[in-house]
């Protein structure tokens, strides 16, 4: 009769599953300098952005205290901020984030058109890089579900936006230095 072999009994700690290494993101020629634009309204679940973006924008290559934040009262406001910022030649990119409902003074769809409109525009007049985390859902109801779903959504559109960002922030750095040495 076979008698199975008894396992040795070891102190040695298990070797945790193989985990993929973290992704290597390039780093930066220039130092970069990120404002980040947040609208008040509803911070609870706005600020799940901006919490989830700097700690996504640290993993890429850019420190925390690289990133200077302004808070404005709402959605509205944010265009006119990214613009003073961007004329101060001192920030690399612009970030916006807020969260319009309906129920306010306008109609969301006209807010949200014209927010993300003057912030295109800001990116263009300025050629600082704009962009955006500011949404409108179409159904939008001030119950804890909700809440707690757009916290979750918003913190998603964080990283979104900080990859976004990075990303462009290479591919112009990569064209400057291009347009500079007359390759393009």
């Amino acid at each position: 009769m076979l008698q199975e072999a008894e396992a040795p009994i070891t102190n040695a700690t298990p070797e945790p599953p193989d985990r993929s290494p973290a992704p290597a993101h390039p780093r930066f020629a220039k130092p970069q300098r990120i404002a980040f634009v947040q609208a008040s309204w509803h911070r609870e679940v706005v600020e799940e952005a901006r919490i989830a973006f700097l700690k996504e924008i640290e993993a890429r290559h850019i420190a925390r205290d690289r990133v200077d934040l302004f808070e404005v009262p709402g959605s509205f406001e944010i265009p006119l901020h990214a613009q003073l910022l961007a004329k101060t030649r001192r920030y690399t990119a612009i970030v916006a984030a807020g969260l319009i409902v309906d129920g306010g003074i306008y109609r969301h769809e006209f807010v949200a058109d014209t927010v993300i409109k003057a912030l295109m525009d800001v990116q263009l007049r300025t050629e600082v890089p704009v962009f955006s985390a500011v949404l409108t859902p179409q159904q939008f109801h001030e119950t804890a579900a909700h809440f707690d779903f757009f916290r979750k959504h918003f913190a998603i559109k964080g990283v979104e936006v900080a990859e976004a960002c990075a990303t462009t922030l290479h591919s112009l750095e990569r064209l400057r230095g291009q347009v500079a040495a007359g390759i393009v």
